[in-house]
């Protein structure tokens, strides 16, 4: 696959396909092609690397450094400690997400304070769903309310969520998808992405990235040639093009 991706690359660079009519690239010119593109091992070694530590891998990550010799760029069992505030939002557990992560860095929310009102929101939404409303109001007005006073999208995000209690069964809500567990990975990723960014580290893996761009070069080649392409990036195999 990262032949196929440095390649549809260097065809753009080159500008070896003509834009008026396409280009019929057979199979076996194609993977011709293909074996002159030259990719470091060590470069793929990174790759994968960058991929198991910005995920929180930890395991593999070790594995992987002890079989390929590729050092990861931070500490992996800094990775421990950022996947335990992760799970407990993850859990609805956020109080002790905050916890985790004032203990792991205290800058990360005091520098965040989307970030921070998102957790603070994540709270409210959890006080929501255990059915505690007195405890729910009382903590929208006293956390809440003052932050949402202070900016204006903080406020709308208020009161999307405390139109939660107007409702009797409340995930039939206009805004009940914020009971939804997609709604904690949602305030889980924004809380993994700053403290890798605190730790200096990429905030989103550099594969998923290679992949879209993958996807796009062949959609752009498309109006240019007929070529072998990749159309299932799980098996990653080359379909043959249709002449």
């Amino acid at each position: 696959m990262s032949h196929h991706f440095y390649y549809l690359l260097g065809l753009f660079n080159q500008a070896e396909i003509p834009l008026m009519s396409k280009k019929v690239i057979t199979r076996e010119e194609w993977e011709r092609k293909l074996k002159e593109v030259k990719i470091r091992k060590e470069d793929m070694n990174k790759l994968v690397m960058n991929f198991l530590v910005t995920e929180g891998y930890v395991e593999a990550a070790e594995k992987f450094r002890i079989e390929s010799g590729t050092e990861p760029d931070i500490d992996l069992g800094t990775i421990t400690d950022r996947m335990a505030v992760k799970q407990a939002l993850q859990s609805g557990n956020v109080e002790d997400a905050i916890e985790k992560v004032n203990d792991l860095n205290p800058t990360i929310l005091d520098t965040n304070p989307q970030l921070y009102f998102h957790l603070q929101q994540q709270r409210l939404i959890e006080l929501i769903r255990s059915g505690k409303i007195e405890e729910a109001l009382e903590f929208a007005q006293e956390e809440l309310a003052p932050r949402g006073e202070e900016n204006q999208s903080f406020l709308e995000e208020l009161e999307k969520t405390v139109s939660l209690l107007v409702f009797e069964d409340a995930k039939n809500c206009p805004y009940g998808d914020l009971l939804d567990v997609s709604q904690r990975l949602k305030t889980a990723s924004e809380l993994n992405a700053a403290i890798l960014t605190s730790q200096s580290h990429e905030k989103d893996p550099k594969l998923p990235s290679m992949l879209k761009m993958l996807i796009w070069a062949q959609n752009q080649l498309d109006e240019k040639a007929v070529y072998p392409k990749i159309n299932n990036l799980t098996a990653a195999a080359l379909e043959d093009p249709e002449i």
